[in-house]
């Protein structure tokens, strides 16, 4: 769908995502002139009305919402068959890709996302919406470091009472809560669950719960218990690990009674007054299934030398009619009765014996070499599987993780899945030539290269277009590891500008020299009548081009240079000005004139010792019809002659 418009107004420039109900394009809003995220329904479910209204439904619940932490909606609609949502478009990435290219988060920055996400859903919850659906795939990460959650595509009312569809159960396996995976009642605190799931693999880098099926993982959220966060990460403060634990309680009443309960912990849990804290603990479930100790040959023993007594022990006499009494009875029968229990635990046990298979400590191996991995499995007589997977943190070969890990134990000959590290994947270097830098850093960054203002460079070409890529480094196609790279891409600037100097008054062969100098070529030279000079061969004038103006290199300026004429419209006359000397001592006199040919042009200065007479010349035009001479004497900063001459003075 690439290049189609919706509505008129969305023009789609690329896909950048899609779940199992929609994919999402990056689109330009021909109307206001600003990129968005359009979510587009698949073709398949655009004739199901039970996903058009769950499609629409989301749309519904994220608009009611107005917070900075949730993706906000603009617009909604249909085009012929295709169904659409308008959302904000964030530049980022997903929590899932910033967890896959890093492992582990500091703690600080996991606490942080994990504050933006339970503020969302804190006024989500306020506005009676439950997520249903928190995952990193669903949290992303904007480039200014803002976090926002989205993809509503299944909440629902606070009201509603199941998240089934179709007899399946919606959300995602490894987020989801143990009475999500009932397939029962969802609340708030399902989403506190599954917010839980997410700060645990922010600081672990990895799942609590994993496995071969959906259904193993959705088991293992109802029956398994959890392994401790700091077994795996001891750098994982006591206070955090509590806020995860009480978080992925399985009894939903244990947990933490509202997201902004849980928020106001997170705020907290890294000041120095929780340094100290103790590990949390949860009241032991009296319903849970036991562990009885073995029935031993002591124990048969004893049974046995209790039913001796019983059948031994004094007869009592036989009452008038002949019969024992009553109570001697009762004590024989529950004496057997209880023989027969004791016999038959026995049995069982012993028929368990022989067919129980041993119970073993699965080994650590995370970080090893997969050879030594498998052979410490094997060695504790478990059976190995590999499973091999990129990694930019693990080197080829070791093991990147491990299902189940300690402290789990499993029976004799069980599967343990080890994740396996095929190294840093090398990707092609894609090919940006000639492409805008707008849209190579946006290929960049989804490739997942580290972009900053020194990626970029500026230099002048003749050919390519001004803010295209003409040069880049590596080259395309090369094999590198992205997060790795740095790459260095030089941008147009187009054709080199050079600034044009003022060449007035230059002579004609000093103007070639300096355009020469600059790269740009001589035009056509026009002699002219100006009022500039009496000289011939000045330059008076470089139009259409003006002083400082930008001119493309090797762009022709014409000059205009003077014939030694004045203009025919021209008037020439001589002032006589006479300046008087005082007598005092020697004085210099000045005399500026300004008429058409320019402002107070000098034409006297010289010292005097008597009195002198001298004649001006003026020039004036239709243009300049007024002339000013000023006579200053030594260091006067003010005139001590001012005259005015007119135009229509002059004959």
């Amino acid at each position: 769908m690439v290049g189609q418009r919706l509505g008129g107004r969305y023009q789609l420039e690329e896909r950048v995502g899609g779940g199992g109900m929609a994919i999402v394009y990056k689109a330009k809003d021909l109307l206001l002139h600003r990129p968005v995220a359009v979510k587009v329904l698949r073709p398949q479910f655009g004739i199901d009305e039970d996903f058009i209204n769950r499609f629409r439904r989301e749309a519904q619940a994220v608009a009611s919402l107005s917070h900075p932490n949730v993706v906000s909606v603009y617009d909604v609609g249909q085009d012929e068959d295709t169904h659409y949502i308008v959302m904000e478009y964030i530049e980022g990435q997903t929590l899932k890709d910033l967890i896959n290219q890093h492992g582990a988060l500091p703690i600080e920055e996991a606490i942080r996302i994990a504050v933006q996400v339970c503020d969302a859903l804190e006024h989500a919850h306020q506005n009676k919406i439950i997520h249903r659906d928190i995952k990193p795939h669903n949290i992303l990460i904007g480039n200014n470091g803002r976090v926002k959650v989205t993809d509503f595509g299944i909440a629902r009312a606070a009201t509603s009472a199941t998240i089934t569809h179709t007899n399946s159960v919606l959300g995602s396996v490894h987020y989801f809560s143990p009475e999500q995976a009932r397939g029962g009642f969802t609340a708030e605190k399902s989403d506190i669950y599954s917010l839980g799931i997410v700060l645990y693999e922010m600081v672990t880098g990895q799942l609590p719960f994993s496995g071969d099926s959906p259904i193993t993982v959705a088991l293992k959220h109802l029956q398994d218990p959890l392994t401790d966060p700091r077994e795996i990460n001891p750098r994982i403060p006591q206070s955090v690990e509590n806020i995860i634990l009480k978080a992925l309680v399985k009894d939903p009443f244990l947990r933490y009674g509202s997201a902004l309960e849980m928020l106001t912990d997170l705020e907290t849990c890294l000041s120095p007054e929780r340094q100290n804290e103790q590990k949390i603990e949860f009241p032991v479930d009296e319903e849970q299934t036991r562990v009885y100790p073995r029935i031993t040959e002591d124990m048969l023993g004893q049974a046995q030398s209790d039913r001796e007594h019983y059948r031994k022990g004094p007869q009592t006499e036989e009452d008038e009619n002949g019969k024992k009494r009553w109570w001697v009875r009762a004590i024989v029968w529950t004496a057997a009765l209880g023989l027969f229990v004791i016999l038959a635990l026995f049995g069982f046990n012993l028929v368990q014996q022989l067919f129980e298979v041993p119970e073993i400590d699965v080994p650590h191996v995370v970080g090893t070499p997969v050879q030594i991995a498998e052979a410490k499995i094997k060695e504790a007589h478990l059976v190995p599987e590999r499973q091999e997977q990129f990694s930019n943190t693990i080197e080829a070969g070791s093991v990147i993780s491990q299902d189940p890990a300690p402290p789990m134990r499993l029976k004799e000959n069980a599967k343990v899945l080890l994740v396996v590290s095929k190294g840093k994947k090398l990707e092609e270097m894609p090919n940006l030539m000639s492409q805008s830098r707008s849209l190579a850093e946006q290929q960049l960054k989804l490739k997942g290269f580290t972009v900053t203002e020194n990626t970029f460079e500026e230099k002048e070409d003749e050919t390519a277009p001004p803010g295209v890529v003409i040069e880049q480094v590596p080259a395309a196609g090369e094999k590198i590891v992205p997060s790795e790279t740095t790459v260095k891409l030089t941008i147009s600037k187009g054709k080199k500008f050079v600034e044009l100097p003022d060449l007035k008054g230059l002579t004609e062969e000093e103007a070639k020299v300096r355009l020469f100098q600059l790269g740009l070529k001589v035009g056509e030279i026009t002699q002219v009548p100006t009022y500039l000079t009496e000289e011939s061969g000045i330059v008076v004038s470089t139009l259409p081009f003006t002083p400082n103006m930008k001119v493309e290199a090797g762009r022709d300026v014409p000059l205009q240079v003077s014939n030694g004429s004045y203009p025919s419209d021209a008037k020439i006359g001589m002032e006589p000005v006479l300046v008087e000397y005082d007598g005092d001592r020697e004085k210099r006199v000045r005399i500026l004139v300004t008429d058409a040919r320019g402002d107070k042009q000098q034409v006297v200065n010289e010292q005097i010792s008597s009195s002198m007479e001298y004649q001006v010349p003026i020039i004036l035009s239709p243009e300049k019809r007024t002339a000013t001479i000023e006579v200053y004497m030594g260091d006067e900063k003010v005139p001590v002659q001012t005259r005015t001459i007119s135009y229509d003075d002059i004959p």
